[in-house]
């Protein structure tokens, strides 16, 4: 499994894109994501940006990732998941339509 980091894109050149993870500038590759210019934040993965993300989503994402941090180190959730426990768990798009047909598979 892989986990998608969100990052702020600081500046680009061709697919190359200079990023700061946990305070140390990295590069990564931006040949999927060619709408993305500095100051965009980004879901990357691998060292491969596959998404252009808002700061809120990034926010959130950061905030889960902290979570289970804080988790695996023995402490708690805390708020780090408070965005969906107000709401009550959605299908994907193509879940909800063979779900709605009756279909126990997609």
């Amino acid at each position: 499994m892989c986990v998608g980091i969100p990052l702020q894109l600081i500046a680009r050149e061709g697919i190359r894109g200079d990023v700061i993870e946990e305070g140390q500038p990295q590069v990564i590759d931006l040949s999927l994501t060619p709408e993305a210019q500095p100051g965009d934040w980004l879901l990357v993965f691998l060292g491969a940006a596959r998404e252009v993300i808002s700061a809120d989503e990034a926010a959130k994402i950061a905030a889960a990732l902290e979570g289970l941090r804080a988790l695996m180190a023995g402490g708690d959730l805390g708020a780090a998941f408070a965005d969906l426990e107000a709401r009550s768990p959605e299908l994907p798009p193509h879940l909800a339509a063979a779900a709605a047909q009756g279909r126990k598979t997609a």
